[in-house]
């Protein structure tokens, strides 16, 4: 009866256990064995070493590709941290129709990426586009938004006659359009997420505050802050992933990663050389540089994970 007990447990657990195993653990081998090999959509290949991690390290659009998808990482990730702990702060006052507002800000989330790409496609579209309709109304020209290349930087310091060195030029207003999609898609997922965290914070810490005169501002750097340190390590740790693995936004509002590749990010380079190419092999031995750079991230988001207040 007592083995049978310490048997039961694994039983349960193993019909996920052999999922994990065939729809994760395999790919990622088979991954890491096709890198080797010239191989093609047939399933047939020859071995070539590292000829596909050399031609990758001395690929330009592979390292473009890398600079799109850090340029996109630094500005969704630290956006998808400020914006819905400061919408959830927000939301956790009203005492009101507060369900309400939580379905609002849940929606977008529960919208498929597919829909929401088409829909803001159409809203950052050049001519008729509700973007540079509202630009319109307070006298701005209208953007090229999902076929404008220049750095998001260049085009402000255009305003003042200023040249930047290309390195601080910026993502491309293009890449930018993306990034705000991918911010905006996420916010009520977070923003709820933060919320059932400055729910958990004890009232108590918050009246002692004010009774000893502390402002309302110095409470929320003090106290919210540091006491919603987990829900901040565990949406800047899955945002961080989900923003190395966007493909769906890149797939359907760009032009193949256009204009200039300046919208290819690596998951959709992975894709286009995969599929597009047929080439298995050299889009293998991405697949696995970028698993290596996720898996680096991971074990320093962990080891950052000491200074989170539980």
């Amino acid at each position: 009866m007592k083995t049978q007990w310490k048997i039961s447990p694994y039983l349960y657990v193993l019909p996920a256990l052999l999922l994990l195993f065939l729809f994760r653990t395999i790919p990622v081998i088979m991954s890491l064995v096709i890198g080797f090999f010239e191989w093609e959509i047939t399933g047939s290949g020859s071995f070539i070493g590292v000829k596909n991690y050399s031609t990758m390290f001395a690929d330009e659009v592979f390292w473009q590709s890398i600079t799109n998808t850090i340029w996109f990482v630094l500005f969704v990730v630290p956006a998808s941290i400020v914006f819905p702990l400061l919408f959830a702060s927000l939301l956790n006052q009203i005492k009101r129709l507060k369900s309400l507002f939580r379905i609002m800000y849940f929606l977008p989330f529960v919208t498929s990426m597919v829909a929401v790409s088409i829909v803001w496609k159409i809203i950052f579209a050049e001519k008729a586009g509700l973007a540079n309709t509202m630009l319109g109304i307070v006298g701005i020209a209208p953007q090229k938004w999902l076929a404008e290349s220049t750095g998001i930087f260049q085009l402000l310091a255009n305003t003042v006659n200023l040249q930047l060195p290309t390195w601080m030029a910026g993502p491309s207003l293009a890449l930018v359009s993306i990034i705000i999609v991918t911010i905006w898609k996420g916010l009520g997922y977070n923003t709820i997420i933060y919320l059932a965290g400055l729910q958990n914070i004890p009232k108590d810490y918050y009246e002692a505050a004010d009774i000893d005169g502390a402002s309302k501002f110095k409470q929320f750097f003090k106290l919210t802050i540091p006491l919603v340190s987990p829900t901040t390590f565990y949406v800047l740790l899955m945002t961080t992933i989900t923003s190395f693995q966007a493909f769906s936004q890149v797939y359907l509002m760009t032009d193949k990663g256009g204009p200039l590749n300046t919208t290819k990010l690596i998951v959709y380079y992975i894709y286009e050389r995969g599929f597009d190419a047929l080439d298995m092999g050299y889009a293998s031995a991405v697949a696995l540089f970028l698993f290596i750079i996720l898996l680096l991230l991971t074990i320093l988001q962990r080891r950052l994970e000491r200074h989170v207040h539980y």
